[in-house]
């Protein structure tokens, strides 16, 4: 089974949404605009938002799935 992700990546033409198998949902010239749509994407697939710096290192997390429960009782 496929993890559940979408990545905001650095692109040579500006900035990209995939998946972890490498298809582009979308396309945009700056970061902003890529992090907003890959939100509404992640939360639309109820999967993990992973926005990466320029360059390439995951610099923020953000889960819209159904997360465990992480705590006892």
């Amino acid at each position: 089974m496929a993890k559940k992700e979408v990545h905001t990546v650095k692109t040579p033409k500006g900035w990209a949404n995939k998946l972890p198998g490498g298809k582009v949902l979308s396309n945009h010239r700056t970061k902003a605009t890529a992090e907003k749509s890959g939100r509404s994407q992640a939360k639309a697939r109820k999967a993990e938002h992973v926005i990466h710096r320029v360059d390439g290192s995951i610099g923020e997390n953000n889960s819209y799935g159904s997360d465990p429960r992480r705590s006892k009782g």
